[in-house]
């Protein structure tokens, strides 16, 4: 069992407050809170495990915050809400199986290409628009699909859910945004589940940083319902871009190992 220091867990506790602010909004708290531990010296494993562990308080807590405010009818939702247990439960189960390297590879092109997607599409807004597939398609493709990506790898999976609500479900990006989170806390039951009973996660270090998710992700969704799209469409390129870029010059990244940069 890892023991760590208080200000070691202050540092997570601050990166995590951090990281369910901005996961509230526009996703990708998951590559602040997983370089913060490795950075304060947690194994890799144990670091994918504690990470589900304090994300379950992050979506957990924006998804009650939108709810409140009528944004998510979580009933109409469950469905859906299992099919993303099921598949970030999968995902994690068959880890050790799936080329990890290829979807570290591939990451940043796809955060780019969600990027571009969401700064030249002028007509995004909070107005819902036609949608392409019906509830019952996109709850057997599109959720389980990204939710299976979130128990494999992770990173990035609230943009993947944004980008599929706005593009496939006809969605506004503030609604589009408010249903991500119950998604994406359905994935991150189903992958914290297998962990647990893989007995990987620091819970110390998990439930703090927890603390810090839940609190983060109330002030970040509070801040989202009040700006909208005008909010939630710049953050999101910011974030998109800046993962992007943090991954690739990332030394561990697997295209600059194979270019040998």
């Amino acid at each position: 069992m890892i023991d760590l220091a208080p200000h070691i867990l202050a540092f997570l506790f601050a990166a995590a407050f951090v990281a369910g602010f901005i996961d509230s909004i526009a996703g990708g708290g998951g590559l602040i809170t997983v370089p913060a531990m490795l950075l304060a010296g947690v194994p890799p494993l144990q670091t994918l495990g504690t990470n589900k562990l304090q994300s379950l308080f992050g979506s957990s807590s924006a998804t009650i915050a939108y709810a409140r405010k009528g944004l998510v009818n979580v009933h109409a939702q469950l469905p859906m809400f299992v099919m993303a247990v099921l598949g970030g439960g999968l995902g994690a189960v068959l880890a050790t199986v799936v080329p990890g390297e290829v979807l570290k590879a591939i990451m940043p092109f796809l955060l780019i290409a969600i990027g571009l997607y969401f700064g030249f599409k002028p007509r995004i807004s909070d107005e819902d628009r036609h949608a392409r597939f019906t509830p019952l398609l996109f709850g057997l493709t599109a959720v389980p699909l990204i939710a299976f990506y979130d128990g494999v790898f992770g990173p990035g999976t609230g943009s993947f859910f944004m980008l599929a609500f706005v593009a496939l479900a006809g969605y506004g990006v503030l609604k589009a945004t408010a249903h991500t989170k119950m998604l994406n806390f359905g994935s991150n039951v189903g992958a914290f589940l297998v962990f647990t009973l893989n007995g990987v996660i620091l819970w110390k270090a998990g439930l703090i940083m927890g603390l810090g998710q839940f609190l983060g992700a109330q002030a970040g969704s509070r801040l989202a319902v009040r700006s909208g799209a005008k909010l939630i469409k710049p953050l999101l390129l910011v974030t998109c871009f800046g993962l992007a870029i943090r991954l690739m010059l990332d030394p561990a990244n697997p295209v600059r190992i194979w270019l040998g940069i």
